[in-house]
């Protein structure tokens, strides 16, 4: 018997219901990796009951590195990257100004509510969350509001992409790995801690993965010739907390750091307005 035009609705709105929480379908483990690459939906098939293929990544995130659960947390220190020399001797300037400047963590403009670009914006001490949908995976990161969108529609990546903060993504699951390709991002961004600008041939790809089910992988590899003698690759960690809610951050009301023409940080206790006395 051919089913009605209701039947047909609700098994739809179901599916979107399950897709878009971002879950197997059993509501909790992973998909494997066979389905995850199969992520892609068949002839005819609904796109969004498509997504219900891949892992579960909802909730929000949180960096385990200031998470005060217990996270997996890096076991030491990363290897140093190889620079080219003068960017070198910048990092070697930097390096040598945060041993004798108690709190100096930054040579960028973010204390001006700058975006610090990829792959800084993944690594603030704010959450993130993912949002599956056809075609595409959003990443919503607290810090001053800021979106990455990933195209996961097959769309190569542009030779040329217009320069941007976030940069423009394409991603393809390997198995239960989300591959992501960044290119475009602005030249006076940080490709790392500690280094402040780098070449329009920078490009980032990151390596996204659960662990366990309320840990996140991404390993992040950026490589720019006129930064790194040789591709530099970094880990971060992530905690899910499957209660919270990403909030609105508006860094420029009521900020009251500032970063002066020398890269210095500071604080100022003038009143801003609007601001209680």
């Amino acid at each position: 018997m051919k089913p009605s035009n209701k039947t047909v609705a609700l098994a739809a709105a179901v599916a979107l219901v399950a897709a878009l929480a971002g879950c197997s379908k059993d509501g909790a483990k992973p998909a494997s990796g066979a389905a995850a690459s199969a992520a892609a939906p068949a002839a005819g098939e609904n796109p969004y009951a498509a997504l219900a293929k891949l892992p579960d990544w909802s909730g929000v995130w949180e960096p385990a590195m200031f998470a005060r659960a217990n996270a997996p947390r890096p076991s030491g220190p990363p290897a140093p990257p190889k620079f080219t020399p003068r960017y070198a001797a910048m990092y070697a300037a930097y390096q040598e100004k945060n041993k004798s400047t108690p709190g100096l963590n930054f040579v960028s403009p973010v204390a001006n509510c700058v975006p610090p670009g990829v792959p800084g914006s993944m690594q603030q001490p704010y959450p993130i969350e993912f949002l599956f949908t056809p075609g595409r995976v959003t990443i919503a990161i607290e810090t001053y509001s800021m979106v990455r969108r990933i195209y996961t529609d097959g769309s190569p990546l542009e030779a040329e992409p217009d320069p941007s903060y976030q940069g423009t993504s394409v991603g393809h699951w390997e198995g239960d790995t989300l591959v992501v390709e960044t290119a475009g991002i602005l030249p006076e961004t940080s490709p790392i801690n500690g280094i402040l600008g780098h070449s329009d041939k920078m490009k980032v790809v990151e390596r996204m993965r659960l662990t366990d089910p309320d840990s996140l992988e991404i390993k992040t590899t950026v490589e720019d010739p006129e930064v790194f003698t040789e591709p530099y690759t970094s880990t971060f960690q992530y905690a899910r907390h499957r209660d919270w809610k990403i909030r609105e951050y508006v860094c420029a009301q009521n900020n009251h750091d500032f970063v002066d023409e020398k890269g210095r940080a500071g604080f100022s206790l003038d009143h801003k307005p609007g601001e209680k006395q």
